[in-house]
């Protein structure tokens, strides 16, 4: 659940990394591309036995293959569907080629923490030019212990953090701060093994969760400092110069402070929690969160679009806790949030950001 900052809402300019909400586009007429759309939908992989209920709650569904497909040929291009990076792979694998002049790749893959990394790979190794980050950044952001580090080094606040291994002593282990700590898969995206028990107040709860994403996700848990204040997620577009949507409020749940988005999907049936929005947006804040997901989208190197989510601390200074550079575009999502506040549809703001990586890529 989001929240639109109260700035935007009641129509304030755009900012200098802004935006205009500008409604319906029209742009220059060019020769029709090809564009092939990598994708991996809900139900596409069969469940493995013993897997988490939330396995796949990365993937899309039909509905955003859509919406792409329809801001591809608002700009007057093709849409290919192409499928899965499986699919993609077999497609080369018949050594034909790939009649393809762009892609536009929004699939996660599964398992390690090179799955995002996948398509990117192949279509590099076909010679097709994409939107979105490549290989590299796609690998690196979905490790939130490397992104950390990395957005650290560019001077932006984050959470303290330590891995917590197989087989490794949790007594042993040098804690990253004071209890209640947060224990999250290292690996993974869309609120991914986080649960109300996520939030420990002590070692026994802490050992308790550890062993769990160890034996449901098979990766090294990640405990970091646990902020309690209001939570931001914040849309980069563009590259030259960056562009930032309309920062969202995310909703929390008032007993644990984590984000409703996270454990709504677990919640027993007919289970209704009243949702928690404990932040002002002001001007200042705003503006700090803009420049803030600016300098983390250019560290990591993303292109074309990313999502970072941001906690503040006791004091109110925001940290860094994650980015996306695939951020989903399904239309009960944030793009179809922002798109709805602008008063356009989501394939009208789908096609802008197509627009964008197209002149990016030169074919614009």
């Amino acid at each position: 659940m989001l929240s639109a900052g109260r700035a935007r809402v009641r129509g304030a300019a755009p900012r200098a990394h802004g935006w205009g909400g500008r409604g319906a586009l029209s742009f220059a007429a060019m020769s029709p591309l090809r564009i092939g759309i990598v994708y991996d939908l809900l139900g596409s992989y069969p469940a493995k036995p013993g897997a988490p209920v939330d396995a796949d709650v990365e993937y899309e569904p039909e509905a955003t293959v859509a919406a792409l497909t329809a801001a591809i040929e608002r700009l007057g291009h093709r849409a290919v569907r192409v499928g899965s990076p499986h699919d993609l792979l077999a497609l080369l694998g018949k050594g034909e080629g790939i009649a393809l002049d762009v892609a536009w790749n929004i699939a996660e893959g599964y398992g390690g923490r090179n799955r995002e990394a996948w398509a990117p790979v192949l279509l590099e190794m076909a010679g097709v030019p994409a939107l979105g980050s490549d290989a590299l950044t796609c690998s690196l952001t979905l490790d939130k212990a490397w992104a950390v580090k990395l957005v650290a080094a560019a001077g932006v606040a984050v959470p303290e953090q330590a891995s917590a291994y197989f087989g490794q002593d949790i007594e042993k282990l040098l804690l990253p701060g004071q209890f209640p700590l947060f224990v999250k898969p290292r690996w993974e995206g869309t609120a991914k093994g986080i649960r109300a028990s996520s939030r420990v107040e002590d070692r026994a709860a802490l050992a308790r969760e550890v062993d769990r994403i160890q034996r449901d996700y098979d990766q090294p848990a990640l405990i970091e400092t646990f902020f309690a204040g209001a939570e931001y997620t914040v849309t980069v577009i563009g590259d030259d110069p960056p562009c930032v949507l309309p920062v969202l409020q995310r909703a929390l749940d008032p007993a644990t402070r984590i984000g409703l988005h996270a454990l709504e999907p677990h919640a027993a049936p007919g289970d209704a929690t009243e949702p928690c929005l404990p932040g002002t947006l002001d001007d200042a804040l705003e503006a700090d969160l803009a420049d803030l997901a600016v300098r983390v989208h250019r560290a990591l190197e993303c292109r074309d679009f990313s999502r970072s989510d941001f906690r503040l601390d006791d004091a109110g200074v925001p940290h860094f806790l994650e980015i996306n550079p695939l951020p989903t575009f399904a239309p009960e999502g944030s793009f179809g949030i922002l798109a709805e506040l602008a008063g356009r549809d989501l394939e009208d703001l789908l096609a802008e950001v197509l627009a964008g990586g197209l002149a990016r890529l030169g074919l614009a």
